[in-house]
């Protein structure tokens, strides 16, 4: 799940984190027209539930400002499953960039 981080906030209630700058993508982020920031990750989200994983929209929320990537909810699996794909992403620049150039490609703008 590296580098994202899920926290119980209050019972029951769950927050998916990642701090945004702080990925071994930042610099191919950057290269590629973005910045590696919380709505450029929310934008990744957003566009990884509705391609790979369309049973995870509208089990949680985005909660995204500059410096941090942020969904939050109970729903502590679809959290997790969330956590799986992005760290996928978060990690490999050769994900990044299929999921960039895929993307572009359907015309989803990022957020950033």
């Amino acid at each position: 799940m590296n580098p994202l981080k899920l926290l119980e906030t209050t019972p029951g209630t769950f927050s998916l984190l990642l701090d945004a700058g702080t990925t071994q993508v930042d610099e191919l982020i950057e290269e590629s027209g973005h910045e590696p920031n919380g709505y450029f990750w929310e934008g990744v989200a957003r566009f990884l539930v509705s391609t790979e994983a369309p049973t995870l929209k509208e089990r949680f929320e985005y909660d995204s400002e500059g410096g941090m990537f942020c969904a939050c909810g109970d729903d502590r699996e679809a959290l997790q499953d969330l956590a799986e794909l992005m760290s996928a992403v978060a990690t490999d620049e050769t994900r990044l960039r299929g999921l960039i150039a895929a993307a572009e490609a359907a015309g989803f703008e990022f957020d950033d």
